[in-house]
């Protein structure tokens, strides 16, 4: 099979930036879909003007033209700058690029993940030279300017009126789909609750996978104190903050906590000043076969509709129970049989949850000995193949 794989990032060594899960997701499901023996072509947003085409794995990365007032995913700009760069977004209709590629490639289905500098203009591309098009949901770009749906410190319920106006054109694109997936039934809920996808031949749900081996973990550790693990972005709908708030709550002494992930001398220090007494390491970048090797109880505190976390995923290949909020994807994973605990969001609730964790030793051990998930990525690829090979025949079908 040939598929055309869009991502906004896809990281290489020319480019080796990543933001976010969905682009490891990427690339690690282009090189899986080539050791398998499919052909596999990419293109992202150009991550600097003038990027040139690379091979990177096997795997030939074009890199798109940004066609706005800034490249996506840089420094962070004025309001006004963000709401003409949204506007320009939202107007886009052509992906020259995309088209040559569908040309030369003759892909038979083309996979899109996140769009932010592609643009929906890829999915007309397609649709105009009559490929199929698979869409993963991985954030909320197509409802959201900012795709996460929060703002105030909070979730949104609806789609405010300036979100509806700069995303207009993008909601209209989606019913050239032919198969969307969402990484958790929640993202893909909200979206067909909104309106969309209605009317798309396929929706279904592939959950993430973990990005690490199954660990055996180590339930007899010399310290005995509590640790708590967070990994991620410190940023305020990861709910960091929130966390810090209850860590400064619970008795110094009863818990540390370990947070992997790159911060400023500013932000750790904003963060000691929230909870003086507390014991905080800071990790900086690390492996995640690292982090969990090191903690006890993985918090996962988001307080926004977090699409399908990894970390979640990463936590149960690690043996390792989470602590999460009633987000997303997160009340998900202990449906589907990963180990942890579901809280309120709020620091006090926060606090409530560790304080019961810390008071029950046994049970933190006996969830750690609990077996990982067997949802492994070759199975995600499997699933998405799937996927691939009914909208092809489909088209095959409308076709002859």
């Amino acid at each position: 099979m040939r598929v055309l794989i869009i991502s906004s990032i896809y990281p290489t060594p020319d480019a080796p930036r990543i933001v976010g899960g969905a682009e490891i997701f990427a690339r690690r499901f282009a090189e899986s879909l080539l050791e398998r023996g499919d052909n596999v072509e990419v293109i992202r947003a150009a991550p600097a003007p003038g990027q040139q085409t690379e091979t990177s794995d096997g795997i030939q990365v074009h890199s798109a033209p940004v066609h706005n007032i800034y490249l996506p995913f840089t420094q962070q700009r004025s309001a006004p700058m963000r709401g003409v760069w949204h506007a320009v977004e939202d107007w886009q209709q052509t992906a020259s690029l995309v088209s040559e590629r569908i040309r030369a490639f003759k892909p038979d289905v083309m996979h899109s993940n996140n769009l932010s500098g592609l643009t929906t203009a890829v999915w007309k591309a397609a649709s105009d030279l009559d490929v199929p098009i698979v869409h993963t949901l991985h954030d909320y770009y197509l409802t959201c300017p900012r795709c996460s749906r929060f703002a105030g410190g909070r979730a949104c319920v609806q789609t405010c009126v300036g979100c509806k106006i700069l995303t207009v054109n993008r909601r209209r694109a989606a019913s050239r789909i032919n198969a969307v997936v969402g990484v958790s039934q929640r993202i893909l809920d909200i979206h067909t609750d909104l309106g969309l996808f209605l009317d798309t031949p396929l929706r279904t749900v592939i959950r993430n996978a973990p990005t690490i081996a199954p660990m055996f973990p180590d339930t007899e550790r010399s310290d005995r104190t509590l640790t708590l693990g967070f990994i991620g972005r410190l940023v305020e709908e990861k709910g960091i903050y929130n966390l810090i708030k209850a860590i400064a709550a619970v008795p110094s002494g009863a818990v540390r906590l370990l947070i992997a992930g790159r911060a400023s001398e500013d932000e750790q220090q904003r963060i000691r000043t929230m909870a003086p007494a507390a014991r905080i390491e800071f990790l900086g970048f690390v492996a995640p076969a690292e982090f969990y090797k090191q903690v006890d109880v993985v918090v996962v505190p988001s307080i926004w509709e977090e699409p399908g976390p990894i970390v979640v995923a990463d936590a149960q290949a690690a043996g390792k129970p989470f602590l999460g909020t009633s987000f997303g994807g997160i009340p998900e994973a202990i449906k589907n049989g990963a180990a942890g605990w579901l809280t309120g969001s709020d620091p006090d609730s926060l606090a409530k949850s560790i304080l019961q964790i810390v008071a029950d030793p046994q049970r933190v051990k006996d969830m750690a000995r609990e077996k990982t998930s067997k949802w492994t990525f070759s199975k995600v690829v499997a699933s998405y193949r799937t996927v691939f090979e009914d909208v092809t025949q489909v088209r095959q079908a409308a076709s002859s």
